[in-house]
């Protein structure tokens, strides 16, 4: 982790002479837009997977039919169908899951007071009044949701409501287009996905909870990630 903590701080230094005292905050925007460069192949590839699936339905659906007393047969016949199309149904899971380490590196990066046996220095570096190692909690108790730190957290929550609701209607849209993409596994409709349904439109708004909670250095990636990938979804699922 000391080799990462060197990257961001050497990133920092670069980008001091622009960004000042947020020039650490402003390196891990960066960080965070290199990430999703590198996992936008991947985030593509399960665009054209959704498309897939989505043009797969009126055959499964036929399938169902053909083979409504026979699991067994329905099982197989979707499973065939998928390798015949070359549809993979975990291709949406990738860009999500290749991410994770970064908003790890990052969450562990400031959320320790050494590194490598000596202090981290990066806790001393702040996004406005707020330290990108603290908390929520921790702007609340040193000047209030309206104090200096209080309103970096503000701006950021009302960043990721913004997001979350553009997420919401797009959402709404592609499932009122498409009624009767129902979620399969092995051929059979996921038990309880019905309910999944309905609060997958809302699933955007749980971001607030993370930025509250993480690290602000952690936060802030969740943020930039989050509204690129709204931006990127809206452009690849057009």
């Amino acid at each position: 982790m000391s080799v990462f903590a060197d990257l961001v701080q050497q990133l920092a230094d670069l980008l001091h002479p622009l960004f000042g005292a947020t020039a650490a905050a402003a390196a891990i925007v960066l960080f965070t837009a290199f990430v999703r460069l590198l996992v936008h192949p991947l985030s593509r590839a399960a665009a054209r997977g959704q498309k897939a699936r989505t043009e797969l339905q009126p055959k499964i659906a036929e399938l169902r039919k053909k083979h409504a007393k026979n699991p067994e047969k329905l099982q197989k016949a979707v499973l065939a169908l998928h390798a015949e199309e070359k549809v993979s149904p975990l291709s949406g899971c990738l860009p999500s899951l290749f991410q994770l380490p970064a908003f790890f590196l990052l969450y562990h990066l400031f959320s320790n007071t050494t590194i490598g046996g000596q202090a981290n220095e990066l806790l001393t570096h702040q996004l406005f009044a707020a330290p990108l190692g603290g908390h929520w909690k921790d702007a609340l108790g040193d000047g209030g949701v309206f104090g200096g730190a209080g309103l970096v957290y503000v701006g950021l929550f009302v960043v990721v409501a913004c997001v979350a609701a553009f997420n919401y209607r797009r959402t709404k849209r592609m499932m009122a287009a498409n009624p009767t993409a129902v979620p399969m596994a092995e051929g059979e409709p996921v038990p309880g996905m019905g309910a999944v349904t309905k609060v997958m439109p809302f699933m955007s708004f749980f971001t607030l909870f993370t930025v509250a909670v993480v690290p602000l250095a952690a936060a802030l990636y969740v943020v930039t990630s989050t509204t690129w990938s709204a931006v990127e979804r809206a452009v690849l699922y057009r």
